[in-house]
């Protein structure tokens, strides 16, 4: 079947080449339209004549997301306010929104992003497919709908809403595919199979993202709901939204669309290049972003590059799943630790849950963590001891770091149709 929405380029020399075109523009269009941009480059002793190749990328300064909050409202803004038809702004829950301005053809590029998305996970125009994610100034809702227009398949464009809608549409429109939060797939999968529609209904492909999952989470959402697969879709506001980048059908990373933006992926605390296969924070520059372009913005979302093919055979590059972000780190005597690390531990533990929270606590003048994690439904509650003994262990083998585990019976931690709170810091409290 054609590919409609891939790269045209047919080799990883031309898709080079129209990355380094892609960088000359972004530099001459911002230094030439953004006041932000030109003084960044004037202090850094760079002009856009010197961007001669992609290896002149590390000649050009890092771009934060206190920079986007440093030039409120209108950060990063590089075409005169007749040209923008939208904005989009993230949550601002560590101050004032990032607001990000978007021309037409930035839409359009975005659009075509997202049905590339679609495209790669195997839709066809028959498809229905249910979009459970947040509308407004967030760009989930929004971006999963206009991908889906673009791409040509049928939208049902319910936002989060009510378990009860979203059940109802499911058996009545017979929607094939389910785009939502991590979070929310779960809430819908336990609903589901508390409701026993399992069987009633045809989604057999769900697209979730926008927060860190476990493989105990998606195994419980592929069981209850009865799916074909799952698809990891990451997004980020800044870079248009979701649909940057997706799973192909192998599950072995994310590729991400390299003709639109070149990803970088550096030590957080030296800035330089990560090794190859490396853990680093994510670093994007966009290669035809009008509005507000990136340069070299740092995303403060971890990752790693995979460096070998793809066996499906495509030339786009991939990186690894998104294990969290430098800000949610958190330290706990002295050792630095990420929720991701304690997901990956808990998902090896087939007698617990997906659900889970660490509750960080200071007495006597020492931090203390707690980890309250469900059981399994299947899990029989004269074995919590054990269980707790064994993932105390594997947590201080592993983490270096002792905690106390709290088995809980299942269902009784909070769910939520947005991102779960997975880290409860209680020591300036105590």
């Amino acid at each position: 079947m054609k590919k409609r929405f891939m790269p045209a380029v047919k080799t990883a020399r031309e898709l080079r080449e129209v990355q380094r075109e892609g960088l000359k523009w972004t530099v001459n269009h911002a230094h030439q339209g953004s006041s932000f941009y030109r003084s960044k480059m004037d202090e850094a002793g760079v002009r856009p004549k010197d961007i001669r190749s992609l290896d002149d990328l590390k000649r050009l300064p890092f771009t934060t997301a206190q920079d986007l909050r440093s030039d409120y409202p209108f950060p990063l803004l590089s075409v005169p306010f007749e040209k923008v038809v939208r904005i989009h702004a993230s949550s601002g829950t560590t101050g004032k929104r990032k607001v990000l301005c978007y021309t037409q053809k930035d839409l359009d590029d975005w659009a075509n992003m997202f049905a590339r998305c679609y495209e790669m996970a195997g839709l066809t125009r028959e498809d229905r497919v249910q979009i459970a994610v947040g509308y407004g100034l967030w760009t989930a809702g929004v971006g999963f709908q206009l991908g889906c227009e673009r791409f040509g398949a049928m939208t049902v464009p319910v936002g989060p809403g009510s378990r009860d809608m979203h059940c109802e549409l499911m058996v009545d429109l017979q929607s094939t595919v389910f785009c939502c939060t991590a979070s929310m797939g779960l809430l819908m999968a336990e609903e589901i199979h508390r409701r026993n529609l399992r069987d009633k209904i045809s989604v057999g492909k769900v697209i979730f993202g926008a927060e860190r999952h476990s493989a105990a989470m998606r195994r419980k959402i592929e069981a209850y709901f009865g799916l074909e697969e799952t698809f990891d879709i990451p997004g980020l506001t800044e870079l248009y939204g979701p649909g940057t980048g997706l799973e192909c059908e192998k599950h072995e990373g994310i590729h991400y669309w390299v003709d639109y933006y070149i990803l970088e992926i550096i030590d957080p605390d030296t800035l330089e290049s990560a090794p190859p296969g490396e853990t680093g924070e994510m670093v994007v520059t966009t290669l035809r972003k009008e509005a507000a372009p990136l340069i070299r913005y740092r995303t403060r979302d971890l990752t790693h590059l995979k460096p070998e093919p793809c066996s499906c055979g495509s030339m786009l590059p991939r990186h690894g799943p998104l294990l969290g972000r430098t800000d949610d780190m958190f330290i706990i005597r002295g050792v630095n630790i990420y929720p991701g690390q304690i997901d990956d531990i808990l998902s090896r533990e087939d007698k617990v849950g997906s659900e889970y929270q660490v509750i960080l606590m200071r007495r006597d003048g020492k931090d203390h963590m707690t980890i309250r994690v469900e059981h399994a439904e299947s899990a029989s509650l004269s074995e919590n001891e054990e269980i707790a003994a064994r993932l105390e262990d594997s947590v201080r083998r592993k983490l270096f770091v002792r905690c106390k585990v709290e088995l809980v019976d299942y269902g009784t931690l909070p769910r939520t149709e947005r991102k779960s709170k997975r880290v409860l810091d209680e020591r300036d409290k105590s």
